[in-house]
């Protein structure tokens, strides 16, 4: 949610000039993303400055962006009062003769990466603002992902470039340093009393989550994929507010298509939603296609969505009918997922032999790839490592995310419900059953996924690609962490069939990479 320079140790005071705020020796620079979803304010107390930039809530007045001059006693009770806000926020600190101060909010909507030269601080929410700074791969994170054991933490893929984790501080003085927060607290499943009305209070906190931000004020779409967590988030909203929210969708490909498209068809015609429905066919849009902006060179995050090309023109789609806010169901999983306690179950990402192309640099750096991950957040890593891939697409469209499965209240929900209401996602079916849907919506376990679309892109569009790249070669290769021999034996295989969507899948982030590599390096 915000873009920055930041020069420490200068003398110079902060103004507000309508779009950013700027010092007056044009040495330091802070942009908020304008959206009427956020807002910003600035107090200096004559030495001290804070600036925040954090999403608005519903039934306060907008904050005031011009700077506001305050005591020293006022201003560090505003200090204290702005790590107290209930949704996301951005903090900088700056003081003459001072290292500069950025702190991150907890909930982790919008990525925030930050890189330093001998002078100067920069931080984005896009990656690519960063470009600049990239020197080089870190075999450790590039290992993560090849492999899908993606972990959260300060590491980027990129040397040079760094993600400041939620309620993570990074202070700059000539030298860049990245402060955790303490390790947020769960809980566990807790009895029931005879009465418990789960589904009551799982509907209020479904409010409490949508009520925190101000989605009356602007144009808001559901995207209802024609799942259980999209599907009770939306299913809410529309009994909530009748004929107010359109909706939005990616269609899938495969056995699952026709399921998706009938579940969609029932909730839409069950509950009060608006007319229009955006749909946009994933096959159309295929990953790797020449149309897609990584196949093309742009300097495209290797963390923003795997599917970046359908998304991309889905989020155009909205943006083009006005759509300023979308409601997504990410988190929903983790909510309900079970532990390892009560389903035994193999950690996601592991080595195998079906997965040749690992390098030697990258099959040494996984020993070490749980090392300085982020302490346990208020929400799930994964869920945090969702919402980054979503947000940059939606806000390069101008459209700002809102993920109700993330909130606080609705997280510590899932923790205490008993086992057998988490299990199958029961809590989310059992929701949708009482609204009077039909054991075709709440009762499926036909899977719906991707996976059809991610076999076209890499059995088609993707043979040219690695081919490009086994002649010309790779950073990937340079670095030793895709073994080309590996690699090449794997494409014949793929292009030999038949393919194997646990082993052949994950040559998709072999391309990302590679891309991401080229834009950045």
């Amino acid at each position: 949610m915000i873009k920055l320079r930041l020069t420490p140790y200068t003398n110079t005071a902060w103004t507000w000039n309508g779009c950013r705020y700027t010092t007056a020796d044009g040495t330091s620079e802070i942009m908020p993303f304008g959206h009427p979803m956020l807002e910003q304010a600035a107090v200096t107390d004559g030495t001290r400055t804070l600036l925040v930039v954090r999403e608005r809530v519903a039934g306060r007045p907008t904050a005031q962006s011009a700077l506001h001059s305050t005591t020293p006693g006022e201003y560090d009770k505003a200090r204290a009062l702005a790590e107290q806000w209930p949704a996301d926020y951005v903090l900088v600190e700056t003081a003459p003769g001072l290292p500069c101060r950025v702190t991150n909010g907890p909930c982790g909507i919008a990525p925030l990466y930050v890189a330093h030269d001998d002078t100067s601080l920069y931080g984005s929410w896009d990656m690519a603002d960063l470009t600049g700074h990239a020197a080089g791969l870190s075999p450790r994170e590039v290992a993560r992902l090849l492999i899908y054991r993606p972990r959260y933490g300060t590491e980027t893929v990129f040397r040079g470039i760094q993600r400041v984790t939620e309620r993570s501080t990074a202070t700059f003085g000539g030298h860049l340093y990245l402060r955790y927060p303490e390790p947020a607290l769960h809980g566990g499943p807790r009895e029931l009393t005879p009465d418990a009305d789960v589904l009551g209070a799982f509907v209020d906190a479904i409010d409490d989550a949508l009520d925190l931000r101000p989605l009356d004020e602007v144009e808001t779409v559901l995207h209802l994929t024609g799942g259980f967590d999209s599907g009770t988030v939306g299913t809410r909203l529309a009994e909530r507010c009748p004929g107010r929210f359109s909706t939005a969708a990616l269609l899938i490909w495969g056995p699952g298509r026709a399921h998706q498209v009938r579940r969609r068809t029932e909730i839409l015609k069950a509950l009060p939603f608006a007319e229009q429905d955006h749909l946009i066919d994933a096959m159309d849009y295929a990953p790797l296609m020449p149309g897609c902006a990584r196949v093309r060179g742009e300097r495209i995050s290797p963390y923003e969505e795997p599917l970046h090309h359908p998304f991309t023109r889905l989020a155009e789609v909205l943006a083009e009918h006005g759509a300023q806010a979308v409601v997504t169901g990410l988190g929903g999983d983790e909510m309900v997922a079970l532990s390892q306690d009560e389903y035994p179950h193999k950690s996601m990402g592991e080595l195998s032999d079906g997965l040749p192309w690992i390098g030697p640099r990258a099959r040494a750096a996984l020993e070490y790839a749980d090392d300085g991950i982020a302490p346990p957040a208020p929400a799930n890593c994964m869920t945090l490592l969702s919402l980054e891939t979503t947000a940059p697409v939606l806000m390069k469209a101008g459209i700002w995310p809102v993920h109700p499965f993330a909130a606080p209240g609705m997280v510590q929900l899932g923790e205490w419900l008993p086992m057998d209401w988490r299990e199958l996602k029961q809590l989310q079916r059992r929701r949708l059953a009482s609204l009077g849907l039909s054991p075709d919506v709440t009762e499926s376990r036909q899977r719906e996924s991707f996976a059809e679309v991610v076999q076209h892109s890499l059995t088609t569009h993707a043979r040219p690609l690695f081919a490009k790249m086994l002649h010309e070669g790779s950073p990937l290769f340079e670095e030793q962490l895709v073994d080309p021999d590996g690699l090449r034996n794997a494409v014949v295989r793929l292009s030999e069939g038949p393919y194997r969507e646990d082993g052949d899948a994950q040559l998709l982030e072999v391309l990302d990479l590679h891309f991401a590599a080229l834009a950045f390096v």
